[in-house]
């Protein structure tokens, strides 16, 4: 995973005041908990905003007045109208222990079917997995270069060493479906010679997800 680090100040009051008040000073009240304890301190706004309004997922080496620790975002509350970040939870992490997070799914290759006119359906732009925190990747790499017309990569498809998926094995990750104007070239076309086509294929496993 990526590593950020982040600095923060312990809380000498814990309380909707002491919140709002952090807030209107340019803070962001947190807590750290996950190993037998809570740490309640807060961060500023700005150095909050840099790890959340990414793609990224970040393994954050938090200071804490002198106390350093390895965590991750567990959750964060947003204000639903100005869309600011009102509270976080970190979990603090343990090199021995498996830890679950959403890692971003990023797409590689060239696509023969996307080349011949194919549109790409992309379901999932995270997937959740479970792992040791040195063993987890930055993102989950999904290689489309040898999907047709027709074709799909689900969960059961994807490995990565120390790491074990959490979503449906058969869930649909990625896509590539029939769009007007495809052309289908040969080996497009069912390798038994029964003329079924790759745009059926895509119709059938359409409704079957439906």
């Amino acid at each position: 995973m990526k590593v950020a680090k982040l600095s923060g100040s312990p809380r000498a009051n814990v309380g909707k005041k002491d919140a709002k008040a952090l807030r209107a000073a340019g803070r962001i009240p947190c807590v750290l908990y996950g190993q037998g304890k809570q740490t309640h301190f807060s961060v500023l706004d700005t150095d909050m905003e840099k790890l959340v309004i990414t793609p990224h997922v970040y393994q954050i080496e938090l200071d804490i007045d002198g106390q350093q620790v390895k965590a991750i975002i567990q959750d964060l509350q947003q204000d639903p109208v100005r869309d600011t970040i009102r509270h976080v939870d970190f979990f603090e992490l343990d090199p021995k222990k498996a830890v679950k997070v959403g890692l971003p799914v990023q797409i590689v290759g060239r696509s023969p079917g996307i080349m011949n006119g194919g549109k790409l359906s992309q379901t999932f732009r995270r997937l959740k997995v479970v792992g040791l925190p040195d063993a987890l990747p930055e993102v989950i790499t999904v290689d489309i270069s040898k999907l047709r017309i027709g074709d799909s990569i689900r969960v059961r498809d994807l490995s990565v060493d120390g790491v074990e998926f959490m979503d449906a094995d058969s869930a649909v990750v990625v896509a590539v479906r029939m769009a007007r104007g495809a052309s289908l070239t040969s080996d497009e076309e069912d390798e038994d010679g029964e003329g079924e086509s790759a745009e059926g294929e895509a119709k059938e496993e359409a409704a079957a997800e439906a």
